[in-house]
C-alpha cells in the first residue's frame, strides 16, 4: 500500500553494478518484503472477512453478491501489488524488470480495470438492499479503486505527515516506472 525507499535510493538505475551500494539495495529489499508481505496478509484477511464475518451481517443473498462485487477487485489489485514488492526484490538496485515480467504486468494492469469495472456493473446488477449495506459495499469498490489508481495511475501512499504535500506532485508509481523501463513505454 506505500511505497517507502530508503534515503539517497530511486532503484532507477539499472546500470548500477550489482556491488554497488549493498547497504541501500539490502533496506529496498527489506522494504519491499515488508510491502510484499503486507499486502498478501491484506488479502488473507480481506478474504477471511469476506467468507466468515460479512455474509452473516447481510440481510439477502443480493448483498453478499454486491459485496464481493466490490471485495474481488480489490483482492486482485492487492494480490497483484503484493506479488510485485516480492518480485521486485531479485532487481531492486541491481537490474531492470525482466521483460516478460513486465509485460505481464502490464496486462494485469488492463484486467485489474476491467475487473473493477465489472465490480461496479455487478453491485449496480446486486444493488444492496440498504443504505448501510450499500455504504459498506461502495466504500469496499472505492477502496479497491484507490489501490489500482496507487498501483498503476499515481502514486497515492505517503506517510500521514507528508501527504498532502507528497500526493500534489503526481509522482508514477514505483511499477509502473518499472514497467516502462523495461519495456520502453
Amino acid at each position: 500500500m506505500t511505497d517507502h525507499r530508503p534515503p539517497g535510493f530511486d532503484g532507477a538505475s539499472p546500470s548500477r553494478p550489482s556491488g554497488s551500494l549493498p547497504g541501500l539495495r539490502d533496506a529496498a529489499r527489506r522494504q519491499y518484503f515488508s510491502l510484499g508481505t503486507g499486502e498478501l496478509a491484506s488479502v488473507l484477511t480481506f478474504t477471511m472477512l469476506g467468507v466468515w464475518a460479512v455474509p452473516p451481517i447481510l440481510p439477502s443473498g443480493s448483498d453478499v453478491a454486491a459485496f464481493w462485487s466490490a471485495l474481488a477487485p480489490l483482492l486482485l489489485v492487492l494480490l497483484h501489488g503484493g506479488s510485485y514488492w516480492l518480485l521486485a526484490r531479485r532487481w531492486v538496485g541491481t537490474s531492470r524488470m525482466p521483460v516478460g515480467l513486465a509485460r505481464t504486468f502490464w496486462v494485469l494492469k488492463w484486467l485489474n480495470l476491467a475487473v473493477l469495472v465489472g465490480g461496479l456493473v455487478g453491485i449496480v446488477a446486486w444493488w444492496p438492499s440498504s443504505w448501510l449495506v450499500a455504504v459498506l459495499v461502495l466504500f469496499t469498490w472505492a477502496f479497491g479503486t484507490v489501490e489500482y489508481l496507487n498501483y498503476f495511475v499515481v502514486r497515492l501512499s505517503y506517510p500521514a505527515r507528508a501527504w498532502l504535500p507528497e500526493v500534489r506532485r503526481f509522482r508514477t508509481p514505483r511499477l509502473v516506472r518499472d514497467i516502462r523501463q523495461a519495456t520502453h513505454r
